[in-house]
């Protein structure tokens, strides 16, 4: 058999096979490319194929292969001053490093509970969850995320989570872009912190913009702010997802630093190696890291969670992000393409909106623009849009939980520039407009 007919698990409708990547375009084993406009999964920052990363790697590899992730090496030094001397808020001082976003996601939740177990608040065990999110597959991120398209089949086994609603001002309530949209959120918070019961919840998670799950989600003016005074009242911590935001995606070292949050607890990963290893980390305050090791109580590893290659990439790719000035990059590009997207797409009969900072941009495709009434879900629209547009040379993110759908991202490498805008305002243009004479 070949690799093509058992890969992936489940067979699939398109057979992709990849046959190099080199900056931020991916080519085929027909001779054909397209531009990753999606960064793979919103993952590939400095672009592929850099040497020095590899190189780094390698060097990483012929000194040591594995070491137990508690033990310190010259590689996991290195990330550590590199993380806290230039991009970690001043009061995250301490680092936890895992495999990826799924397995920090789930170390941060047990670090929220372990806290007020450690302070003596054992029935502070309900973490609190949003209507629209993804944190992650393992069955613990996967119970918490808003995400009904991922739990499919595992509805059984996933603990049920309180929610409060994702702030999305399109679709407010009230009204699109309401007004009083921030009031209506926040007291949506208060309201749900009460009918749980403060004293029951240990923390929020949460994305200060929502990745692929609703489409660079931006919360209302102020809602931030207002929100994490509530949570400190209540005496429940934040847990900031940032596995897509952090390092850079949206012009900022991080998300958080667009609305001034100061969480407790901060998850980033994907860019933080720009692809080139699997790596994420939790990062956390001196008090959480001394309240839970007073209680008496471990933070456990994973297996692979530091690997010294993995850590010498990751410094090595923010080395890059810093000395390149590229998060500045990604503000001046960023800002073109959602600019060129507006003017091409901003009374577009099928486009409700465009929205995202820097390069995280979500488009949201409707049926009808005035009602927002959307297609209906087997019409597929968002899977019609990424076919049509890899036929044209360009990878999309399809965006979406299954109940919010048609919504297309944007998450290409950092280093694009006038060429490459064009090119996906082109295609998009393209496929939207085919969409268009389908259903008309």
């Amino acid at each position: 058999m070949s690799a093509k007919s058992i890969w992936p698990f489940l067979p699939s409708a398109r057979s992709t096979s990849v046959t190099y990547a080199e900056g931020a375009y991916i080519y085929f084993d027909d001779g054909s490319k397209i531009l990753d406009a999606a960064g793979g999964a919103i993952v590939s920052n400095i672009g592929h194929g850099r040497v020095e990363v590899a190189d780094a790697v390698r060097d990483a590899l012929v000194n040591c292969s594995y070491i137990i992730p508690p033990w310190l090496t010259e590689q996991r030094s290195a990330l550590i001053h590199e993380l806290r001397d230039h991009w970690l808020p001043s009061h995250l001082t301490r680092i936890h490093l895992a495999s990826g976003g799924s397995e920090a996601n789930e170390a941060a939740i047990k670090m929220a509970i372990q806290y007020h177990a450690s302070k003596g608040d054992r029935e502070r065990n309900v973490i609190l969850a949003r209507s629209i999110s993804y944190h992650g597959t393992t069955i613990s991120t996967a119970a918490v995320s808003g995400h009904p398209g991922r739990k499919r089949g595992l509805e059984s086994i996933l603990n049920e989570h309180p929610r409060i609603l994702t702030p999305y001002p399109l679709h407010c309530p009230l009204g699109p872009h309401h007004g009083s949209a921030t009031d209506f959120y926040l007291k949506n918070l208060e309201d749900t912190i009460q009918s749980v019961g403060p004293e029951k919840i240990a923390a929020l998670i949460a994305e200060p913009i929502n990745g692929s799950s609703g489409g660079a989600i931006t919360p209302p003016d102020g809602y931030w702010e207002r929100a994490q005074e509530i949570l400190k009242q209540h005496g429940i911590l934040l847990i900031m997802d940032e596995v897509m935001t952090g390092f850079g995606r949206t012009g900022y070292k991080f998300g958080s630093d667009l609305y001034g949050i100061k969480p407790d607890l901060l998850v980033a990963g994907k860019g933080m190696a720009s692809g080139y290893a699997a790596i994420a980390g939790v990062y956390g305050t001196d008090e959480i890291a001394e309240t839970i090791s007073g209680g008496g109580y471990d933070v456990m590893f994973h297996t692979f969670g530091a690997l010294p290659q993995s850590c010498v990439a990751a410094t090595t790719v923010l080395q890059i992000l810093r000395q390149e000035s590229l998060l500045a990059h990604v503000k001046e590009v960023g800002s073109k393409l959602k600019d060129a997207l507006q003017d091409r797409f901003s009374q577009h009969p099928l486009i409700a909106e465009i929205r995202g900072e820097g390069l995280l941009i979500g488009i949201e495709i409707v049926a009808d623009r005035e009602t927002l009434e959307p297609f209906a879900r087997e019409a597929r629209i968002t899977d019609k849009v990424i076919g049509y547009s890899m036929g044209k040379g360009v990878f999309f993110y399809p965006g979406g939980t299954g109940e919010i759908r048609d919504i297309v991202c944007i998450g290409a490498p950092f280093i694009i520039g006038d060429v490459e805008i064009e090119l996906m305002v082109e295609t998009l243009d393209f496929a939207i407009n085919e969409i268009l004479k389908s259903t008309s």
